[in-house]
């Protein structure tokens, strides 16, 4: 190891991690711990901590997410148990440190002594486009077809303040830390307004307490607050109160936000869970689809709305929303162009 690998391997490991529905509580807690960083993009990674057992209908978005981690890179699996294409994978046994583990698997890639992951699905663009089309990359006509493998960028309608923008459409999930993990949104944004979405799959049955509060209090940029909420009882400290009241997080949200037919709003379920994170409010919720609540709004806006609910509550919103079937089917009825991939966000 070299003077570069050794300094490097006194850093703190950043890990990415997939959360499985059975992940440990201690997943959590893995902010508190000094050696290691949670990163928020599997490109700043160097280990893909996989916590707990995956739905086999999730494998797919898992190699995904596995590709797009920079060399040297692992793959550790934790409570749960490797399965190809991820033999080599590293597998903590029962009473290993999980922290020693993954100091010693990031000092033994820059070593040399582990070799970096390989990639998992293969190299090739997401829409075949070499020899395709007169000109023999893609396009067809005027704006058609996926020149080099993309589709040509096309204004569309606005459906709120009228400027006419690229429309893009991608999935997002199950593992993007801002959104409950498991969930997976099919969304069309044009910039960062949320034109159209539809359900892929609805976020795990979990019960993690005080999910909620600490993804909110991320998501308004107060990180610190969220992982004082990991230390038990933390929200009953004074202290913890004082600093979030000073912090004006509250203005922050804007007022009327995910309002629900019986007047509940993302700043209203906010003061509930800071008053009890363990017991999220439980709004009336008929008839409401994630459409109601997300279109229309800025991404920013999207993510406080969605964390604001619990997983119970958002599982049930999903199943008043249109899925992902229901969206294939009108496109194939309609002959568009929407089945093009854009997946690099589908395993993130």
């Amino acid at each position: 190891m070299n003077w570069i690998a050794k300094l490097a391997a006194k850093a703190p490991v950043p890990i990415f991690i997939a959360r499985g529905p059975d992940a440990p509580d201690e997943t959590d807690r893995l902010h508190l711990n000094p050696a290691l960083t949670i990163v928020d993009t599997p490109r700043a990674a160097s280990i893909l901590l996989v916590a707990g057992t995956l739905p086999h209908a999730l494998k797919m978005y898992l190699h995904r997410l596995h590709d797009q981690l920079p060399h040297p890179r692992a793959t550790v699996f934790w409570h749960s148990s490797p399965t190809e294409p991820f033999s080599n994978a590293v597998e903590i046994a029962h009473g290993d440190d999980l922290a020693s583990v993954l100091l010693r698997t990031r000092a033994a890639l820059l070593g040399g002594e582990r070799a970096s992951d390989a990639d998992v699905l293969p190299d090739e663009p997401a829409n075949e486009w070499q020899g395709v089309g007169p000109h023999g990359q893609g396009g067809k006509g005027m704006m058609g077809g996926t020149p080099y493998g993309r589709p040509m960028a096309m204004t569309d309608d606005d459906i709120r303040d009228g400027l006419k923008l690229d429309a893009y459409t991608a999935e997002f999930g199950p593992f993007l830390p801002m959104l409950p993990a498991g969930m997976i949104l099919k969304l069309t944004l044009q910039g960062d307004i949320i034109q159209d979405v539809a359900v892929v799959s609805p976020p795990y049955e979990d019960a993690r307490k005080g999910r909620e509060i600490r993804a909110l209090l991320r998501l308004l940029g107060l990180p610190t607050l969220a992982n004082r909420m990991l230390v038990e009882n933390a929200h009953r400290d004074a202290g913890f109160k004082r600093l979030v009241t000073l912090s004006g997080v509250r203005m922050a949200i804007p007022p009327d936000l995910g309002r629900t037919h019986d007047g509940s709003d993302v700043r209203s379920r906010f003061e509930h869970l800071l008053k009890d994170p363990f017991s999220p409010q439980k709004p009336h919720l008929t008839g409401l689809d994630l459409g109601d609540l997300l279109e229309g709004r800025e991404w920013q806006e999207a993510m406080l709305i969605l964390n604001s609910f619990d997983n119970v509550s958002l599982r049930k919103i999903c199943a008043n929303t249109r899925t992902n079937a229901d969206e294939d089917s009108s496109e194939q009825t309609s002959g568009g162009h929407e089945n093009m991939d854009h997946s690099a966000h589908g395993g993130h």
